[in-house]
């Protein structure tokens, strides 16, 4: 329905131009239509994200990927490619704060809400000295954060500075990969289908993502939801969908190095190349809320996930109904300001 919808609807898709989506004259349409649009963007990016994680993994596994790395680049960093259109969508459209919060808040539902579902579900157990490099980077990346909006602005001059980091993390992960003894066979996968999957997950989840922004906006305009409170909650968590669903998946499957690995994969891209290419393209204001109160918590909450699995080695099912509250108490409080 949801492809059929598009068709349909014969409005040709340009990222380039702020008047394409029909989204733009609903507001005197039907409420309905703004929530099919609506379920129909959240479908898009579900189902977009899900082909191009499997694409692109069956791709990886087809030349001999070690699963963790899979876990931390293709999956942890294609199941972000919602965030990505999404930030660049509202930035597009001249919504910075949905722009900010959409990067800000995938971060914080990555770690409370996923991460948490997946340690209730299934612990994650990792070892530390493993995964030490990603951990710091995911780390890294959160404290770099509040010095790159510190000015209230993100300009191409922070933008190029977080690319830059990008290319030097996957520069070290794949000299590591290229280091690391694997005893696994290759995979029997056909390339074909493979891209395949993966094209067509690409143009779902962009299309997707454009409806998105549009309907979510007009929806919590007239709730009188704040723009910053878009992106990081209704935003947010709907271009997390994808990884919510990776993620569960793979803790249900046992495959915990994958589970724990998209998460941090995830967080790294969400900062380094989502805002690292909005500034560069579009240089964005940023709302004074992020800097005092939404960026600290996603820089606690990167640091307690790093202290879990270098104390305990894993997120114990306590530990993950307790950041699953968290996140509830963080929504709650952050509807409030």
């Amino acid at each position: 329905m949801f492809f059929v919808f598009i068709w349909q609807s014969r409005t040709p898709y340009n990222w380039t131009q702020r008047t394409t989506s029909p989204l733009k004259h609903t507001q005197g349409c039907p409420q309905l239509l703004t929530y099919i649009m609506l379920a129909g963007g959240l479908l898009g990016l579900f189902l977009g994200g899900d082909w191009l994680v499997r694409g692109a993994s069956q791709i990886a596994a087809r030349f001999n990927v070690p699963p963790l790395i899979i876990g931390l680049t293709i999956v942890g960093f294609g199941t972000s490619t919602p965030e990505l259109f999404v930030s660049l969508q509202a930035a597009f459209d001249g919504l910075p704060g949905i722009a900010i919060g959409n990067v800000v808040g995938s971060n914080i539902a990555n770690i409370l809400l996923i991460l948490g579902l997946a340690g209730v579900i299934a612990p994650p157990v990792a070892n530390f000295t493993k995964m030490r490099r990603d951990l710091l980077w995911m780390l890294g990346a959160a404290v770099v954060m509040p010095v790159i909006i510190y000015s209230g602005f993100v300009g191409r001059t922070e933008g190029a500075l977080l690319l830059i980091g990008l290319v030097t993390y996957l520069t070290l992960s794949f000299y590591a990969m290229r280091n690391e003894p694997t005893d696994a066979m290759p995979s029997s996968a056909k390339l074909l289908p493979a891209i395949g999957f993966s094209l067509a997950g690409l143009v779902a989840v962009m299309v997707g993502a454009n409806y998105l922004v549009e309907s979510a906006t007009i929806i919590a305009r007239q709730l009188g939801v704040s723009e910053a409170m878009i992106g990081l909650a209704i935003v947010a968590v709907g271009t997390s969908l994808p990884k919510l669903a990776t993620t569960v998946a793979a803790a249900i499957k046992g495959e915990r190095e994958i589970a724990l690995g998209n998460v941090i994969g995830s967080n790294i891209f969400n900062i380094l190349a989502i805002l690292g290419l909005t500034g560069l393209i579009i240089p964005i204001p940023v709302d004074p809320r992020f800097m005092s109160f939404d960026v600290p918590l996603m820089v606690g909450a990167t640091a307690l996930t790093l202290a879990l699995i270098f104390t305990r080695g894993e997120v114990s099912r306590i530990v993950g109904a307790a950041m699953i509250a968290g996140y509830a108490g963080y929504i709650a409080i952050g509807a409030s300001l």
